[in-house]
Order: C-alpha cells, then sequence, then structure tokens
C-alpha cells in the first residue's frame, strides 16, 4: 500500500535530473503530470499513485509542492536545494519522509536504520509513548492534531513491521538501543 509516508519526493537541480527521476517513476507505474495544483477528487489521493513535477521558484509553489506531498502525491521538484526556497522545500517535505536529491536515489529506503526512516514526528510521538504518555497527550505535547498523531504512529507501525502501537513503542526502544 502506497502512502504520503512513501510516496516519491525529490529535489532535484535541473530539468535533465527531473526527466531521469520522471522516466524511472512511470516505469514503476507512477503516473505523472505537471504542476503541483491538486483540485479534483479527496483529500487522499494515494491510490492514484500520481507524481506531479515542476519548477518551484518561490514560497506560494512549496506551498503547493507541500501540500500536494500530504494528500499522498509524489513529487519531483527542480530549484536550488541550498537556496532559500530550496532550503525551505526540503525542511517542510522533511517533515513527511525522505527527501532524495540525488537522481539515482531509491525511492524506498533499506530496512538497515528503522529509526533514521521515522520522520521527526513519529520518533517523538513514539518516544513520548514510550515514556507513559498517551496518544492525545504525545500529540497536543507536539502540536498535533489526534488525527495526524494516530496517522503518523499507524505509519510507523507499518514502516517498523508490527500490528500494534505497543509494538511500534517496544520495536523503537530496541532499534534505537
Amino acid at each position: 500500500m502506497t502512502g504520503p509516508d512513501n510516496a516519491p519526493r525529490y529535489v532535484v537541480p535541473s530539468a535533465t535530473d527531473a526527466t531521469s527521476v520522471l522516466r524511472r517513476l512511470a516505469r514503476a507505474g507512477w503516473t505523472t503530470r505537471e504542476g503541483f495544483a491538486l483540485t479534483d477528487g479527496g483529500w487522499d489521493i494515494t491510490e492514484s499513485r500520481v507524481v506531479l513535477y515542476g519548477r518551484v521558484p518561490d514560497l506560494e509553489t512549496v506551498h503547493l509542492v507541500v501540500m500536494a506531498a500530504a494528500r499522498g502525491a509524489g513529487v519531483v521538484a527542480i530549484t536550488d536545494a541550498v537556496g532559500e526556497v530550496g532550503r525551505a522545500l526540503v525542511a517542510d517535505l522533511g517533515r513527511l519522509g525522505p527527501v532524495y536529491r540525488a537522481v539515482d536515489a531509491d525511492p524506498e529506503p533499506g530496512d538497515d536504520d528503522l529509526v533514521g526512516q521515522l520522520v521527526p514526528e513519529q520518533r517523538a510521538l513514539l518516544e513520548r509513548l514510550a515514556n507513559g504518555e498517551t496518544i492525545a497527550a504525545a500529540a497536543a505535547a507536539e502540536f498535533l492534531s489526534l488525527r495526524t498523531a494516530n496517522r503518523r504512529i499507524a505509519q510507523a507501525r507499518q514502516l517498523l513491521g508490527v500490528r500494534t502501537t505497543r509494538e511500534a513503542v517496544l520495536a523503537y526502544l530496541r532499534a534505537r538501543r
């Protein structure tokens, strides 16, 4: 199952690099579409396996890219990752999951470092749960809605290969050591 946590997210410096990534993703079954605006359908578009691409010249476009990625679309953004716009884009996309800046980066990370694959929000929630907080208390402490916290924990459970939140916390503690 795909989801916002495992949709591909690339920030590349040139159209040539973007074309290479898009070709590889198309061969893997993703549909590519230019532009980052999503106006059709419901909120969650993960089942459509769409990758949006284009140039990201300003912070308004950064917002569009992040919103599309949060809804489950893959993104291939063309911008300088070390400039102001690129840094903002990488930071915001990084809250959703891994962001790749190399053309040949694998969109599905390996299983070597499971804790390292968790996004910061997932690690923070699991850490709070390990310290005995409830999901609601952990969500409030991390300034997340309860729904978002539950989604992040569900994504962490999937990544860690466990069925329950308790098992996720235990797996997180074992992997963290």
